[in-house]
């Protein structure tokens, strides 16, 4: 007969700080330039970027809510898991979605490219991945996708500063 033993789960960390409360009208407009952000972009493909610039940035808090919110919106499990690996998974997602994750990344991170009026080093957007992503998206989309990624990198940092706890965050609370 066997016996099933419960391990328990490492302890959850205290957030360090509560800064909605303490930054409300930061907090606010954070919320208004999220959702000006977001428009003209379609929700599943808005989550992709948002998980994938979490998982960059290291960011559990918005990793929870953007994968619970990706799989609210109808996304599968296959391909959240995936983009931890998407440019070997490439063939999990479209072209449309493989120029959003690149551009994401190159968004997000900043050390691509080279620079012929700088020498080497890096620090921006490379022009393939900008003009891969210019190929896929209209100008307007363009701008909103450009948008989103940098409004979840700065929701990526509340987070990971302020050490925000991941798991209690319920699909399409801040919708």
């Amino acid at each position: 007969m066997t016996t099933e033993q419960t391990v328990p789960h490492a302890p959850e960390h205290a957030p360090r700080l509560a800064w909605a409360q303490h930054a409300p009208e930061v907090y606010k407009a954070m919320l208004r330039l999220d959702t000006a952000a977001r428009k003209g972009l379609d929700p599943r493909l808005l989550e992709l970027v948002k998980i994938r610039a979490s998982q960059l940035n290291h960011c559990a808090f918005c990793l929870d809510m953007h994968s619970k919110d990706a799989l609210a919106a109808g996304e599968s499990v296959e391909r959240i898991i995936q983009l931890g690996a998407w440019e070997e998974s490439r063939h999990f997602y479209t072209e449309k979605e493989v120029a959003a994750l690149a551009l994401t990344d190159a968004v997000t991170v900043l050390t691509g490219g080279t620079s012929q009026a700088f020498g080497s080093g890096g620090g921006f957007v490379p022009d393939e991945v900008y003009e891969q992503a210019a190929k896929q998206f209209e100008e307007a989309e363009l701008a909103q996708l450009i948008a989103a990624i940098t409004v979840i990198n700065a929701w990526n940092r509340f987070g990971v500063t302020c050490r925000m706890v991941p798991g209690h965050y319920e699909a399409g609370r801040h919708q």
